[in-house]
């Protein structure tokens, strides 16, 4: 009697951790890995950050879009969008459709050309600390607009533009412990679809220390941790629901904690 008892609770809990597995993988879209190779660390948060419902458009211009980054929650309602980015949707929509990847680097890109399904089966793996630039594609930037245009016509973009500029997509998704190292360009948003991302940066008077062929992950884990205080970057981690907004010729690193979807609006 008590061993009946006893396998019927452990069966109830077995169930229950089934079924909380199965909520938090669709929370993730089917993107989620084991929770061995997420990156905990999300570091701290010295960007402002503010619910669009107290931000108005006017107030955006004055004190954001010239001067400094902001993260803004709730400026858009991408459910459906977020739902076409499903692991099981894109794949059955675009898995024979090929993509282009990058190398991570700063300054000189390989581009590599493989379908959408190979790229999600072979190449979305968590990134070795060691490995360099060079050695990294990472699926972002060279979207097919043709291809991919049913997709971008469901994203609601940030609607905060700045004026005499229109937005352009730039779509993408990859691997725990991926990102882009330091660069600049122009303005633009960053909203994460799935997963978390954490972003580093800096104004365009201050260039960070970094070697280009280096991956942000390295540079997290050997000159971050050392950096003088008045060297340490702005710095926040994106959730879905949040829209990092920078200015123009601002530096800035990427280091995805999860398998991350996102898509970046860039002005220009």
């Amino acid at each position: 009697m008590e061993f009946n008892k006893l396998l019927l609770n452990t069966c109830a809990r077995v169930l229950v951790l089934c079924v909380l597995a199965l909520q938090a993988d669709d929370d993730a879209g089917g993107w989620a890995l084991d929770s061995a190779w997420r990156f905990q660390d999300e570091g701290p948060c010295n960007i402002d950050v503010v619910e669009a419902s107290q931000l108005s458009h006017k107030d955006f211009i004055y004190r954001y879009a010239y001067s400094r980054p902001v993260i803004i929650r709730g400026l858009t309602d991408n459910t459906k969008f977020r739902s076409l980015c499903s692991k099981s949707s894109l794949l059955e929509e675009y898995g024979n459709f090929r993509v282009r990847l990058s190398t991570a680097n700063t300054y000189s890109y390989q581009k590599v050309d493989v379908p959408f399904s190979e790229y999600v089966d072979d190449f979305l793996k968590p990134q070795s600390a060691e490995a360099l630039g060079s050695e990294t594609l990472y699926f972002f930037g060279d979207n097919n607009f043709t291809e991919w245009r049913s997709l971008f016509a469901q994203y609601r973009s940030p609607p905060y533009v700045l004026p005499r500029t229109t937005g352009a997509y730039s779509f993408g998704i990859a691997g725990s412990g991926t990102g882009v190292p330091f660069h600049w360009h122009g303005p633009g948003y960053s909203e994460v679809i799935y997963g978390r991302k954490r972003w580093f940066l800096y104004p365009p008077d201050q260039t960070p220390h970094f070697h280009p062929n280096r991956t942000t992950l390295s540079w997290v884990t050997e000159t971050y941790p050392v950096l003088p205080q008045e060297e340490a970057p702005l710095e926040c981690t994106i959730r879905p629901g949040e829209v990092l907004y920078f200015p123009d010729r601002w530096w800035h690193a990427t280091l995805n904690l999860d398998t991350s979807v996102f898509i970046s609006t860039f002005l220009g």
